[in-house]
């Protein structure tokens, strides 16, 4: 049985859950998520409570109004914490528990001891446990299957992001290319007129000496015409 809680402290709202005892506690250690920060009394036995992050969030920036209700749960599930005043609340990432094999159910440590925050609790707040208290919903879940599933969503948004990528690099060497080919024709075309202007000018370049440009048939006409004129005087 795993007992579910709703934070609204925050926007969208939070995911709290907790196992009802040590043996519990155990399956929640061995499937949790790697979204989960774990949440215990320190030095003190209590409930193993869990929050269960939102995609883009970090454990090291959790809203203190959260902190609160999450310390005040974990105080309100602590036999001997609930009597006391000024406690502490240790938590960390779920990835950072180390479960040996020589532990009673329930009990765990830390893989690395510089991944533990505290929270400081001076006094019970009422207000805040009934406000949780009210949320609270009992399941039975399939742990194990609904890690599987959550590790079977991400395989599958981490497929799609790599072949959303691979399309994206495709789509943009194509559109290199297509610039490349496009800037091969400009220049080709650029060369082929370049050489087309060349020609023309050669063209009408004029092809004798004559300095008024007269063409050799038009100085043939004009001596046809004075030799004729000297015929018809005499």
């Amino acid at each position: 049985m795993v007992l579910y809680f709703t934070s609204n402290v925050v926007n969208p709202p939070a995911t709290i859950y907790m196992g009802k005892d040590k043996f519990e506690n155990e399956d929640l250690i061995k499937h949790g998520w790697p979204e989960d920060v774990w949440f215990h009394a320190d030095k003190l036995s209590s409930a193993h409570v869990y929050l269960r992050l939102s995609p883009g969030q970090s454990w090291e920036t959790i809203p203190t109004e959260l902190l609160d209700d999450l310390a005040q749960l974990c105080k309100a599930n602590s036999i001997e914490g609930n009597k006391k005043d000024n406690i502490n609340i240790v938590y960390t990432p779920w990835s950072n528990l180390f479960k040996r094999g020589d532990m009673a159910p329930g009990q765990v440590t830390y893989k690395n001891p510089k991944l533990v925050k505290r929270v400081h609790v001076t006094e019970r707040q009422n207000a805040i446990v009934n406000r949780l208290n009210k949320t609270k919903k009992i399941t039975y879940p399939d742990l194990y299957q609904m890690r599987m599933e959550r590790d079977k969503e991400e395989k599958r948004e981490r497929t799609m992001a790599a072949n959303k990528q691979k399309a994206d690099e495709r789509r943009a060497a194509e559109e290199y290319k297509l610039i490349k080919d496009e800037t091969s024709l400009s220049k080709m075309f650029a060369n082929l007129a370049a050489e087309r202007k060349n020609k023309g000018a050669e063209k009408s370049k004029p092809t004798s000496n004559n300095i008024f440009g007269d063409s050799s048939d038009d100085e043939d006409d004009v001596s046809g015409r004075r030799n004729q004129e000297i015929d018809d005087f005499f």
